[in-house]
């Protein structure tokens, strides 16, 4: 078993991160794409391997793309499998794409038709792997 001691967070490091990364509001779909980018370095790293600075950017930058988003692609009244649909379309995605997150193909499925709701934890996971609210899925 593997215990990982966390670092102490550093303000000079997340200092340097901001000053490189810059982040602010996003107005521009050139602006969250930059962003989403950054976050994509960010979560390949792995939870492990990232440093204390660059968890608290990583939750930043989703805090701004997550704000960005609803406001440019409201989703309100949709209910969760359509929203799947959509954000799956728009990754040109294919169901067997989800099979890490919601399990059998079964699951995925019931899931796209709307026969079958997500649970707490996929649409958490679905939140994360997207970059949108997990509330979108519940």
């Amino acid at each position: 078993m593997t215990v990982r001691v966390r670092k102490k967070f550093d303000a000079r490091k997340y200092s340097q991160l901001l000053a490189q990364v810059q982040p602010r509001p996003i107005q521009s779909e050139e602006e969250n794409e930059r962003l989403l980018a950054i976050v994509d370095r960010l979560m390949a790293k792995g939870d492990d391997q990232r440093t204390p600075e660059e968890d608290v950017l990583l939750e930043l930058l989703c805090q701004l793309i997550e704000r960005f988003e609803e406001e440019r692609y409201p989703m309100a009244d949709s209910p969760p499998y359509q929203v799947l649909q959509f954000l799956m379309e728009q990754n040109d995605m294919r169901e067997s794409d989800l099979l890490p997150i919601l399990g059998s193909r079964g699951q995925v499925s019931e899931v796209l038709s709307g026969k079958r709701g997500l649970s707490k934890a996929q649409a958490k996971a679905l939140g994360e792997f997207f970059h949108v609210s997990p509330e979108l899925f519940i």
